[in-house]
């Protein structure tokens, strides 16, 4: 009994390894893209409900025909939309960084920007400068 299962694993040749690991690779492969296709129904804003029920439906009931169907039919406009997502995403962060990190400074600049522009034209005078400039740094 002890010498089968010694023999078991070397009876398994190099080729069969190599050809389990290339499907446990594809399977893999395989359930990523039927994932990412699925949460591309999902997210499509441009379908309804019934749409994205019926798009469901047929990736789920028959999975080869419906997601090679699905990326010949939407496979350019699945890339679009995964851009324009990501740009709207970007743009979000940026607009979130300049309100939390940049707003404060930059509204700090344009206000000593605007009284010195006042106190050039006259219509401060130096004390009033100094005064208002002291104002808007301690704020």
């Amino acid at each position: 009994m002890k010498d089968s299962a010694v023999n078991l694993a070397v009876d398994y040749p190099l080729l069969n390894m190599f050809w389990t690991m290339l499907i446990l690779f594809l399977w893999i492969l395989w359930f990523m893209l039927l994932f990412r296709i699925i949460g591309d129904i999902f997210r499509d804003d441009g379908l309804n409900g019934w749409g994205k029920a019926g798009w469901t439906a047929f990736v789920v009931l028959l999975p080869f025909l419906g997601v090679f169907v699905y990326l010949i039919a939407r496979g350019r406009s699945m890339g679009e939309r995964e851009l324009n997502r990501v740009r709207q995403n970007e743009e979000q962060f940026r607009s979130y960084v300049r309100e939390t990190a940049g707003g404060g400074g930059s509204g700090h600049a344009d206000e000593l920007a605007r009284l010195a522009d006042l106190k050039s034209s006259g219509a401060i005078t130096e004390a009033e400068f100094a005064q208002a400039k002291a104002k808007v740094l301690a704020s």
